[in-house]
């Protein structure tokens, strides 16, 4: 930053001249305000990086009024607040970030989150910042609930709050009847008063800030999937066989997340074996789809896979098939495994997309 001031410094702007009636006047000391709207002004003049954005609202809306009441200022004036602002970046030995926010991302990591959520809790009670701002960053898994359990009343008036796509998004996800009954209560937000809409999303925020830690990113019926793909199939199949015992609902969201090798020809995309060819292992790829050869559903996906590569590669991968021979089943799960994790490697990175059932 001091840098860029230094540079621009030295620019001798004929912009800012002030009329000659004006330059024989006594110079008029400018108030702090001033020479800041001097220095946004300069900087967006040169097309100088600077965001003020991230500055409290009221402090925006000053400066904004301070530079349209503004018009003239002469070349040794602007030197003078050049070189003032420039002498005080350089006694600058540690800034911080301003606001309880900014000073909660610092310290993530060395604070609890019973004391962020409490400091969070009275800084909006107390502060002028607008909670739906914190609400609208949040992902829609973490509000949908909010929509389910809560009144219809304060689930229009949060629906009123997102923006446009993401309330779309929202009510497409509840159920016909509760969707009709908060889209016909949004119709009547129309006189809700602004503090009451202030107030109900201070009571939203704290309440899904509250929220208590999540020990695991996925949920068990994908933890377990997860699991079983890379089971051996017996194990696998005995497990499942197991669950529908203890409980069939459970068991059915299981089946429903297993990715298996069997999966591949019908949740893959045809374009995308190529990319997953290349990061596997050519000597692991084939013991794969030796393996699968041995019974007709996976010879189906080693077919599939073999059938959208170039005719060149289909043809060595062939011979490479023959020349390896008889291969041990435990040899075969795990090629096969091996399979699996590179297309959820692909996944991970956005490379691969894979159909659900029903598509």
């Amino acid at each position: 930053m001091a840098d860029e001031m230094t540079q621009l410094a030295q620019i001798r702007p004929v912009q800012y001249l002030a009329p000659s009636h004006e330059r024989r006047t006594r110079r008029r000391i400018l108030t702090n305000r001033e020479k800041a709207a001097v220095i946004v002004r300069l900087m967006l003049a040169e097309g100088s990086p600077i965001t003020i954005s991230n500055m409290p609202e009221h402090m925006q809306a000053a400066l904004a009024e301070q530079m349209g009441k503004m018009r003239l200022i002469d070349r040794v004036t602007l030197d003078l607040v050049v070189q003032e602002f420039l002498e005080e970046l350089e006694e600058v030995g540690l800034s911080f970030p301003g606001g309880i926010e900014g000073a909660l991302l610092i310290m993530d990591g060395h604070i609890s989150s019973t004391a962020a959520n409490r400091l969070r809790r009275l800084a909006g009670a107390s502060s002028k910042e607008d909670p739906w701002d914190r609400i609208a960053s949040l992902d829609v898994e973490r509000l949908l609930p909010v929509l389910e359990e809560e009144s219809v009343e304060v689930a229009a008036v949060m629906l009123s709050k997102l923006a446009v796509p993401r309330a779309a998004e929202l009510l497409g996800r509840l159920p016909g009847e509760r969707a009709r009954r908060v889209a016909y209560a949004v119709s009547l937000t129309g006189n809700v008063n602004p503090e009451t809409v202030r107030r109900i999303g201070l009571s939203l925020a704290t309440q899904l800030e509250n929220l208590p830690a999540r020990a695991f990113d996925a949920g068990p019926v994908e933890r377990v999937g997860a699991i079983l793909n890379v089971t051996p199939q017996l194990i696998r199949d005995e497990v499942l066989a197991g669950l529908d015992k203890d409980d069939e609902d459970f068991a059915q969201l299981v089946r429903k997340a297993l990715f298996t090798f069997n999966h591949i020809s019908s949740r893959v995309s045809p374009r995308d074996v190529p990319k997953l060819v290349r990061i596997i292992d050519q000597a692991i790829l084939v013991t794969a789809l030796v393996s699968a050869s041995y019974q007709p559903e996976s010879n189906m996906t080693a077919e599939f896979i073999l059938s959208n590569l170039s005719q060149r590669m289909t043809q060595s991968l062939r011979e490479e098939m023959a020349e390896r021979g008889k291969v041990k089943e435990k040899d075969g799960e795990a090629a096969q495994g091996a399979v699996i994790s590179a297309i959820r490697t692909l996944e991970a990175s956005g490379e691969l997309a894979l159909f659900q059932d029903e598509e």
